[in-house]
Protein backbone atom coordinates (compact mmCIF):
# COMPACT_ATOMS: atom_id res chain seq x y z
CA UNK A 1 0.00 0.00 0.00
CA UNK A 2 1.22 3.50 -0.32
CA UNK A 3 2.25 5.99 2.18
CA UNK A 4 -0.95 7.94 2.86
CA UNK A 5 0.57 11.89 2.33
CA UNK A 6 -0.50 14.76 5.01
CA UNK A 7 0.06 18.33 5.22
CA UNK A 8 -0.91 20.98 7.54
CA UNK A 9 -3.43 23.60 6.26
CA UNK A 10 -4.07 26.81 7.77
CA UNK A 11 -8.26 26.87 7.70
CA UNK A 12 -8.05 30.76 8.16
CA UNK A 13 -6.03 31.49 5.04
CA UNK A 14 -5.28 28.43 3.50
CA UNK A 15 -1.52 27.90 3.93
CA UNK A 16 0.49 25.11 3.49
CA UNK A 17 3.20 23.78 6.06
CA UNK A 18 5.31 20.62 6.23
CA UNK A 19 4.76 20.16 9.84
CA UNK A 20 2.50 21.99 12.56
CA UNK A 21 3.10 25.38 13.90
CA UNK A 22 1.02 26.78 16.57
CA UNK A 23 1.33 30.47 14.42
CA UNK A 24 0.14 30.61 10.66
CA UNK A 25 3.35 32.94 9.68
CA UNK A 26 0.68 33.98 6.36
CA UNK A 27 -2.25 35.22 8.23
CA UNK A 28 -0.12 35.25 11.96
CA UNK A 29 -3.89 33.49 13.26
CA UNK A 30 -2.87 30.94 16.30
CA UNK A 31 -4.25 27.57 16.47
CA UNK A 32 -5.52 27.62 13.01
CA UNK A 33 -3.26 24.95 11.42
CA UNK A 34 -4.71 21.73 11.15
CA UNK A 35 -3.70 18.59 9.64
CA UNK A 36 -5.11 17.13 6.27
CA UNK A 37 -5.10 13.45 4.00
CA UNK A 38 -3.58 14.98 0.77
CA UNK A 39 -3.07 11.77 -0.84
CA UNK A 40 -4.43 11.77 -4.58
CA UNK A 41 -5.48 8.63 -6.49
CA UNK A 42 -4.96 8.45 -10.54
CA UNK A 43 -7.98 10.51 -11.58
CA UNK A 44 -9.27 11.42 -15.09
CA UNK A 45 -10.86 14.38 -16.68
CA UNK A 46 -14.61 14.65 -16.06
CA UNK A 47 -14.62 13.85 -19.99
CA UNK A 48 -13.80 10.52 -19.53
CA UNK A 49 -16.55 8.78 -19.43
CA UNK A 50 -17.25 10.33 -23.12
CA UNK A 51 -13.76 9.36 -24.70
CA UNK A 52 -13.15 12.83 -25.64
CA UNK A 53 -9.89 14.02 -24.73
CA UNK A 54 -9.25 17.92 -24.24
CA UNK A 55 -7.66 20.40 -26.84
CA UNK A 56 -4.22 21.55 -26.14
CA UNK A 57 -4.48 25.76 -26.68
CA UNK A 58 -2.09 27.27 -28.85
CA UNK A 59 -0.28 30.86 -28.50
CA UNK A 60 -2.33 33.29 -30.75
CA UNK A 61 -0.75 36.90 -31.40
CA UNK A 62 -2.58 39.36 -29.75
CA UNK A 63 -3.87 41.28 -32.44
CA UNK A 64 -5.38 38.31 -34.33
CA UNK A 65 -7.56 37.56 -31.35
CA UNK A 66 -11.15 38.57 -31.95
CA UNK A 67 -12.18 41.12 -29.40
CA UNK A 68 -16.33 40.81 -30.17
CA UNK A 69 -18.05 41.25 -26.70
CA UNK A 70 -19.15 37.66 -24.93
CA UNK A 71 -22.68 35.96 -25.11
CA UNK A 72 -24.47 36.51 -21.85
CA UNK A 73 -27.24 34.41 -20.89
CA UNK A 74 -30.54 36.12 -19.72
CA UNK A 75 -31.09 34.72 -16.03
CA UNK A 76 -34.72 36.63 -16.85
CA UNK A 77 -33.26 38.49 -12.88
CA UNK A 78 -32.89 42.45 -14.18
CA UNK A 79 -31.21 42.88 -11.15
CA UNK A 80 -28.88 39.61 -11.16
CA UNK A 81 -27.80 40.52 -14.85
CA UNK A 82 -26.91 44.21 -13.91
CA UNK A 83 -24.57 42.96 -11.15
CA UNK A 84 -22.71 40.28 -13.01
CA UNK A 85 -22.50 42.99 -16.16
CA UNK A 86 -25.55 41.89 -18.77
CA UNK A 87 -26.21 38.32 -18.24
CA UNK A 88 -24.36 35.05 -17.47
CA UNK A 89 -21.17 34.33 -19.19
CA UNK A 90 -21.16 30.57 -21.04
CA UNK A 91 -18.35 29.06 -19.59
CA UNK A 92 -17.93 31.53 -16.12
CA UNK A 93 -17.77 30.37 -12.32
CA UNK A 94 -19.57 32.39 -9.96
CA UNK A 95 -19.39 32.41 -6.29
CA UNK A 96 -22.48 33.76 -4.05
CA UNK A 97 -21.89 34.07 -0.59
CA UNK A 98 -24.31 35.50 2.78
CA UNK A 99 -24.91 35.22 5.84
CA UNK A 100 -26.90 31.92 6.84
CA UNK A 101 -30.93 33.07 6.12
CA UNK A 102 -29.94 35.48 3.98
CA UNK A 103 -31.86 34.28 1.23
CA UNK A 104 -28.86 32.76 -1.24
CA UNK A 105 -30.68 29.67 -1.75
CA UNK A 106 -34.10 31.26 -2.32
CA UNK A 107 -32.13 33.68 -5.05
CA UNK A 108 -30.52 30.87 -6.85
CA UNK A 109 -33.44 28.67 -7.20
CA UNK A 110 -35.78 31.72 -8.49
CA UNK A 111 -33.51 32.03 -11.39
CA UNK A 112 -33.49 28.37 -12.12
CA UNK A 113 -36.89 28.13 -11.99
CA UNK A 114 -37.79 31.27 -14.20
CA UNK A 115 -35.05 29.87 -17.36
CA UNK A 116 -36.24 28.87 -20.46
CA UNK A 117 -33.14 26.70 -20.67
CA UNK A 118 -32.00 23.14 -19.15
CA UNK A 119 -30.89 23.72 -15.31
CA UNK A 120 -29.46 21.33 -12.89
CA UNK A 121 -29.53 22.55 -8.93
CA UNK A 122 -27.37 20.18 -6.75
CA UNK A 123 -27.94 20.71 -3.44
CA UNK A 124 -25.93 19.16 -0.68
CA UNK A 125 -27.56 20.80 2.42
CA UNK A 126 -31.43 19.75 1.45
CA UNK A 127 -33.85 17.45 0.68
CA UNK A 128 -35.25 17.04 -2.69
CA UNK A 129 -38.74 17.67 -0.83
CA UNK A 130 -37.71 20.84 1.28
CA UNK A 131 -36.81 22.16 -1.86
CA UNK A 132 -39.77 21.40 -3.52
CA UNK A 133 -41.92 23.57 -0.55
CA UNK A 134 -39.59 26.12 -1.78
CA UNK A 135 -40.30 25.85 -5.59
CA UNK A 136 -43.87 25.58 -4.44
CA UNK A 137 -43.87 29.19 -2.92
CA UNK A 138 -42.05 30.53 -5.91
CA UNK A 139 -42.83 29.66 -9.36
CA UNK A 140 -44.54 25.85 -9.09
CA UNK A 141 -44.88 25.54 -12.98
CA UNK A 142 -41.46 25.12 -14.51
CA UNK A 143 -40.19 22.32 -16.34
CA UNK A 144 -36.93 23.01 -17.04
CA UNK A 145 -35.31 23.06 -13.67
CA UNK A 146 -34.06 19.68 -12.27
CA UNK A 147 -33.15 18.65 -8.81
CA UNK A 148 -30.40 16.66 -7.54
CA UNK A 149 -29.26 16.18 -3.89
CA UNK A 150 -25.46 14.87 -4.01
CA UNK A 151 -22.29 15.39 -2.15
CA UNK A 152 -19.62 13.65 -4.21
CA UNK A 153 -18.29 15.32 -7.20
CA UNK A 154 -17.89 11.87 -9.30
CA UNK A 155 -21.59 11.24 -9.11
CA UNK A 156 -22.55 14.82 -10.15
CA UNK A 157 -20.29 14.94 -13.04
CA UNK A 158 -22.04 11.30 -14.10
CA UNK A 159 -25.47 13.15 -13.73
CA UNK A 160 -24.00 16.05 -15.96
CA UNK A 161 -23.10 13.70 -18.81
CA UNK A 162 -26.48 11.95 -18.73
CA UNK A 163 -28.03 15.37 -18.45
CA UNK A 164 -26.08 17.83 -20.23
CA UNK A 165 -27.62 20.92 -18.14
CA UNK A 166 -27.18 24.68 -19.80
CA UNK A 167 -26.42 26.14 -16.54
CA UNK A 168 -25.22 24.61 -13.01
CA UNK A 169 -25.59 25.36 -9.28
CA UNK A 170 -24.09 24.28 -6.62
CA UNK A 171 -25.25 24.49 -2.88
CA UNK A 172 -22.84 24.83 -1.63
CA UNK A 173 -19.20 24.44 -2.36
CA UNK A 174 -18.25 23.57 1.25
CA UNK A 175 -20.85 20.16 1.14
CA UNK A 176 -18.84 18.57 -1.82
CA UNK A 177 -16.60 15.99 -1.28
CA UNK A 178 -14.27 14.50 -3.94
CA UNK A 179 -12.69 10.97 -3.69
CA UNK A 180 -9.59 12.00 -4.88
CA UNK A 181 -9.11 13.97 -1.91
CA UNK A 182 -9.54 12.12 1.58
CA UNK A 183 -10.17 14.29 4.15
CA UNK A 184 -13.57 15.81 5.57
CA UNK A 185 -16.19 17.87 3.46
CA UNK A 186 -15.14 21.47 3.95
CA UNK A 187 -11.89 21.33 4.73
CA UNK A 188 -9.11 23.23 2.68
CA UNK A 189 -8.10 20.45 0.45
CA UNK A 190 -11.57 19.63 -0.24
CA UNK A 191 -13.28 23.11 -0.66
CA UNK A 192 -9.58 23.56 -3.59
CA UNK A 193 -10.31 19.99 -5.76
CA UNK A 194 -13.81 20.02 -5.98
CA UNK A 195 -13.35 23.89 -7.44
CA UNK A 196 -10.75 23.06 -9.85
CA UNK A 197 -12.42 20.18 -11.00
CA UNK A 198 -15.63 22.42 -11.49
CA UNK A 199 -13.74 25.00 -13.18
CA UNK A 200 -12.24 22.39 -15.70
CA UNK A 201 -15.74 21.18 -16.42
CA UNK A 202 -17.21 24.88 -16.57
CA UNK A 203 -14.62 25.91 -19.40
CA UNK A 204 -14.20 22.83 -21.01
CA UNK A 205 -17.95 22.55 -21.59
CA UNK A 206 -18.64 26.25 -21.88
CA UNK A 207 -21.26 25.80 -18.84
CA UNK A 208 -21.67 28.16 -16.69
CA UNK A 209 -21.01 27.37 -13.04
CA UNK A 210 -22.80 29.25 -9.91
CA UNK A 211 -21.44 28.29 -6.60
CA UNK A 212 -23.16 28.98 -2.58
CA UNK A 213 -20.14 30.09 -0.27
CA UNK A 214 -20.86 29.99 3.51
CA UNK A 215 -18.99 33.08 4.75
CA UNK A 216 -17.08 33.03 8.49
CA UNK A 217 -18.23 35.27 11.66
CA UNK A 218 -16.10 38.08 10.21
CA UNK A 219 -18.05 38.16 7.02
CA UNK A 220 -15.67 36.83 4.58
CA UNK A 221 -15.94 33.78 2.58
CA UNK A 222 -15.20 30.53 4.38
CA UNK A 223 -12.45 28.29 3.22
CA UNK A 224 -8.88 29.42 1.91
CA UNK A 225 -8.84 33.14 0.01
CA UNK A 226 -7.44 31.25 -3.19
CA UNK A 227 -11.49 30.37 -3.93
CA UNK A 228 -12.17 33.86 -4.72
CA UNK A 229 -9.10 34.02 -6.87
CA UNK A 230 -10.29 30.79 -8.74
CA UNK A 231 -13.50 32.06 -9.61
CA UNK A 232 -14.34 34.40 -12.27
CA UNK A 233 -16.84 36.38 -9.97
CA UNK A 234 -17.73 36.69 -6.24
CA UNK A 235 -21.34 37.98 -5.08
CA UNK A 236 -22.20 39.27 -1.52
CA UNK A 237 -25.53 39.28 -0.75
CA UNK A 238 -25.89 41.11 2.30
CA UNK A 239 -28.67 42.94 4.32
CA UNK A 240 -30.35 43.14 8.07
CA UNK A 241 -32.63 40.33 8.43
CA UNK A 242 -34.87 42.39 10.43
CA UNK A 243 -35.17 44.49 7.57
CA UNK A 244 -37.02 43.24 4.07
CA UNK A 245 -34.11 44.23 1.79
CA UNK A 246 -31.69 42.44 0.30
CA UNK A 247 -28.63 43.99 -1.40
CA UNK A 248 -26.63 42.22 -4.09
CA UNK A 249 -22.94 42.92 -4.69
CA UNK A 250 -20.28 42.22 -6.64
CA UNK A 251 -16.79 42.32 -4.96
CA UNK A 252 -14.75 40.25 -7.84
CA UNK A 253 -16.18 40.21 -11.61
CA UNK A 254 -13.50 39.60 -14.36
CA UNK A 255 -16.54 40.35 -16.93
CA UNK A 256 -18.11 43.25 -15.50
CA UNK A 257 -17.71 46.08 -13.34
CA UNK A 258 -17.81 45.91 -9.56
CA UNK A 259 -19.63 49.13 -8.28
CA UNK A 260 -23.44 47.50 -9.47
CA UNK A 261 -25.78 47.02 -7.11
CA UNK A 262 -29.02 44.78 -6.89
CA UNK A 263 -31.91 45.51 -4.42
CA UNK A 264 -34.55 43.11 -3.51
CA UNK A 265 -37.42 42.78 -1.50
CA UNK A 266 -37.72 39.52 0.64
CA UNK A 267 -41.96 38.76 0.22
CA UNK A 268 -43.48 35.01 1.14
CA UNK A 269 -43.40 33.87 -2.58
CA UNK A 270 -39.73 34.79 -2.52
CA UNK A 271 -37.27 37.81 -3.50
CA UNK A 272 -38.86 41.05 -5.96
CA UNK A 273 -36.52 42.62 -7.56
CA UNK A 274 -36.64 46.51 -6.77
CA UNK A 275 -36.50 48.49 -9.88
CA UNK A 276 -36.49 52.18 -8.43
CA UNK A 277 -35.50 51.82 -5.06
CA UNK A 278 -35.31 55.78 -4.89
CA UNK A 279 -38.82 55.31 -3.62
CA UNK A 280 -38.64 52.48 -1.43
CA UNK A 281 -35.38 54.13 0.41
CA UNK A 282 -37.26 57.36 1.07
CA UNK A 283 -39.56 57.44 3.97
CA UNK A 284 -42.91 59.50 3.24
CA UNK A 285 -43.51 60.99 6.49
CA UNK A 286 -46.08 63.79 6.05
CA UNK A 287 -45.01 65.61 8.64
CA UNK A 288 -41.71 67.67 8.97
CA UNK A 289 -38.86 66.06 11.27
CA UNK A 290 -35.83 67.09 12.35
CA UNK A 291 -32.29 65.58 11.89
CA UNK A 292 -33.59 64.34 8.21
CA UNK A 293 -31.81 64.60 4.70
CA UNK A 294 -32.00 63.13 1.38
CA UNK A 295 -28.79 62.32 -0.52
CA UNK A 296 -28.18 61.61 -3.98
CA UNK A 297 -25.54 58.92 -4.55
CA UNK A 298 -24.70 56.60 -7.57
CA UNK A 299 -23.88 52.98 -7.17
CA UNK A 300 -22.06 51.49 -10.31
CA UNK A 301 -24.31 53.07 -13.35
CA UNK A 302 -27.72 53.61 -11.09
CA UNK A 303 -28.27 57.03 -9.07
CA UNK A 304 -30.19 56.26 -6.00
CA UNK A 305 -31.59 58.63 -3.11
CA UNK A 306 -31.50 57.80 -0.22
CA UNK A 307 -32.69 59.02 3.58
CA UNK A 308 -30.06 59.93 6.05
CA UNK A 309 -30.97 60.43 9.65
CA UNK A 310 -29.10 61.99 12.47
CA UNK A 311 -29.72 62.70 16.24
CA UNK A 312 -27.54 64.97 18.14
CA UNK A 313 -28.25 64.91 22.24
CA UNK A 314 -26.73 66.04 25.43
CA UNK A 315 -24.53 63.26 26.51
CA UNK A 316 -25.26 61.68 29.50
CA UNK A 317 -21.74 60.34 30.62
CA UNK A 318 -18.28 62.16 30.20
CA UNK A 319 -17.50 60.29 26.89
CA UNK A 320 -19.49 61.21 23.63
CA UNK A 321 -20.99 58.09 22.12
CA UNK A 322 -20.39 58.33 17.74
CA UNK A 323 -22.55 55.91 15.78
CA UNK A 324 -23.18 55.32 12.60
CA UNK A 325 -25.43 52.77 11.02
CA UNK A 326 -24.36 51.94 7.37
CA UNK A 327 -21.91 55.43 7.55
CA UNK A 328 -18.37 54.96 7.93
CA UNK A 329 -17.58 55.86 11.57
CA UNK A 330 -14.12 57.68 10.96
CA UNK A 331 -15.57 60.32 8.39
CA UNK A 332 -18.56 60.73 10.78
CA UNK A 333 -15.82 61.70 13.16
CA UNK A 334 -13.84 64.14 10.95
CA UNK A 335 -17.30 65.76 9.18
CA UNK A 336 -18.19 66.51 13.30
CA UNK A 337 -14.62 67.83 14.02
CA UNK A 338 -15.04 69.87 10.22
CA UNK A 339 -18.07 71.21 11.76
CA UNK A 340 -16.38 72.20 15.29
CA UNK A 341 -13.36 74.07 13.36
CA UNK A 342 -14.73 75.38 10.58
CA UNK A 343 -18.41 75.78 11.41
CA UNK A 344 -18.27 77.24 15.10
CA UNK A 345 -20.58 74.33 16.25
CA UNK A 346 -20.18 72.85 19.68
CA UNK A 347 -20.57 69.27 19.39
CA UNK A 348 -17.77 67.70 21.01
CA UNK A 349 -19.97 67.18 24.35
CA UNK A 350 -23.21 65.52 22.52
CA UNK A 351 -23.89 62.01 21.52
CA UNK A 352 -24.16 61.80 17.68
CA UNK A 353 -25.73 59.25 15.74
CA UNK A 354 -25.93 58.73 12.67
CA UNK A 355 -28.24 56.02 10.56
CA UNK A 356 -29.02 55.44 7.01
CA UNK A 357 -32.50 54.22 6.45
CA UNK A 358 -33.62 50.80 4.95
CA UNK A 359 -30.35 49.06 6.36
CA UNK A 360 -28.14 49.37 3.03
CA UNK A 361 -24.46 50.61 3.33
CA UNK A 362 -23.15 53.53 1.06
CA UNK A 363 -19.60 54.56 0.88
CA UNK A 364 -19.74 57.08 -1.46
CA UNK A 365 -18.39 60.46 -0.42
CA UNK A 366 -21.17 62.41 -2.16
CA UNK A 367 -23.19 61.98 1.21
CA UNK A 368 -21.36 63.57 3.36
CA UNK A 369 -23.38 66.92 2.73
CA UNK A 370 -26.51 65.08 3.36
CA UNK A 371 -24.74 63.78 6.78
CA UNK A 372 -23.90 67.27 7.67
CA UNK A 373 -27.24 68.90 7.03
CA UNK A 374 -29.27 66.06 8.79
CA UNK A 375 -26.47 66.90 12.05
CA UNK A 376 -27.21 70.34 12.01
CA UNK A 377 -30.98 69.69 11.62
CA UNK A 378 -31.20 67.96 14.77
CA UNK A 379 -28.96 70.29 16.75
CA UNK A 380 -30.97 72.99 16.16
CA UNK A 381 -34.01 71.21 16.21
CA UNK A 382 -35.29 72.60 12.70
CA UNK A 383 -35.81 70.65 9.76
CA UNK A 384 -34.84 70.52 6.56
CA UNK A 385 -37.37 70.85 3.97
CA UNK A 386 -38.67 67.87 2.11
CA UNK A 387 -37.76 68.86 -1.09
CA UNK A 388 -34.02 69.72 -0.68
CA UNK A 389 -31.49 66.90 -1.31
CA UNK A 390 -27.73 67.22 -1.25
CA UNK A 391 -24.54 65.88 -3.68
CA UNK A 392 -21.54 67.10 -2.38
CA UNK A 393 -18.53 65.71 -0.51
CA UNK A 394 -17.41 67.66 2.29
CA UNK A 395 -13.21 68.65 3.07
CA UNK A 396 -11.24 68.81 5.78
CA UNK A 397 -11.04 72.67 5.74
CA UNK A 398 -15.09 73.04 5.43
CA UNK A 399 -14.98 73.50 1.31
CA UNK A 400 -17.75 71.41 -0.50
CA UNK A 401 -15.84 69.29 -2.97
CA UNK A 402 -17.32 68.33 -6.34
CA UNK A 403 -18.33 64.79 -7.05
CA UNK A 404 -18.46 62.68 -10.49
CA UNK A 405 -21.67 62.12 -12.89
CA UNK A 406 -23.40 65.27 -10.68
CA UNK A 407 -25.80 65.44 -14.02
CA UNK A 408 -27.27 62.00 -13.22
CA UNK A 409 -28.02 63.03 -9.84
CA UNK A 410 -29.48 65.80 -10.81
CA UNK A 411 -31.75 63.73 -13.38
CA UNK A 412 -32.77 61.42 -10.65
CA UNK A 413 -33.72 64.08 -7.91
CA UNK A 414 -35.72 65.68 -10.76
CA UNK A 415 -37.61 62.66 -11.53
CA UNK A 416 -38.60 62.15 -8.26
CA UNK A 417 -40.26 65.29 -7.62
CA UNK A 418 -37.43 67.52 -5.53
CA UNK A 419 -37.26 71.18 -6.34
CA UNK A 420 -33.45 71.83 -5.28
CA UNK A 421 -30.51 70.21 -5.03
CA UNK A 422 -27.28 71.42 -3.62
CA UNK A 423 -23.71 70.68 -4.66
CA UNK A 424 -20.48 72.70 -5.22
CA UNK A 425 -19.97 75.57 -6.89
CA UNK A 426 -16.64 73.76 -9.19
CA UNK A 427 -18.96 71.44 -10.70
CA UNK A 428 -20.02 71.69 -14.14
CA UNK A 429 -23.91 70.81 -14.60
CA UNK A 430 -24.38 69.70 -18.13
CA UNK A 431 -28.14 69.75 -18.40
CA UNK A 432 -30.09 72.67 -20.00
CA UNK A 433 -32.55 74.17 -18.40
CA UNK A 434 -33.16 71.66 -15.49
CA UNK A 435 -36.78 72.25 -13.64
CA UNK A 436 -34.95 71.73 -10.47
CA UNK A 437 -33.11 74.43 -8.77
CA UNK A 438 -29.42 73.33 -8.73
CA UNK A 439 -27.69 75.79 -5.79
CA UNK A 440 -24.20 76.04 -6.19
CA UNK A 441 -21.93 76.20 -1.90
CA UNK A 442 -18.76 77.12 -1.89
CA UNK A 443 -18.09 76.20 2.63
CA UNK A 444 -20.46 74.54 4.61
CA UNK A 445 -21.17 77.51 6.42
CA UNK A 446 -23.07 79.04 3.27
CA UNK A 447 -25.83 76.15 3.72
CA UNK A 448 -26.36 76.23 7.13
CA UNK A 449 -26.89 80.47 6.13
CA UNK A 450 -29.15 78.73 3.55
CA UNK A 451 -30.87 76.13 5.08
CA UNK A 452 -31.41 77.61 8.63
CA UNK A 453 -30.60 81.12 8.55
Amino acid sequence: MAKTKTAFFCQNCGAQFPKWVGQCTSCKQWNTVVEEVVQKEEKTTWKSSNNSPSKANKPLKINTISNDSEIRLDSKNKEFNRVLGGGIVPGSLTLLGGEPGIGKSTLLLQIALSLPFKTLYVSGEESQKQIKMRADRINPNSENCYILTETKTQNIFQQISQLEPDLLIIDSIQTLHSDYIDSAAGSISQIRECTAELIKFAKESNTPVVLVGHITKDGTIAGPKILEHMVDTVLQFEGDRNYVYRILRALKNRFGSTAELGIYEMQSRGLREVNNPSEVLISKNEEDLSGMAIAATVEGMRPLLIEIQALVSTAVYGTPQRSATGYNAKRLNMLLAVLEKRAGFKLAAKDVFVNITGGISIDDPAIDLAVVAAILSSNVDIAVEKNNCFAAEVGLAGEVRPVQRVDQRIIEAEKLGFTKIYISKNCTVGIKNPKIEVIKLGKVQDMVRGLFG
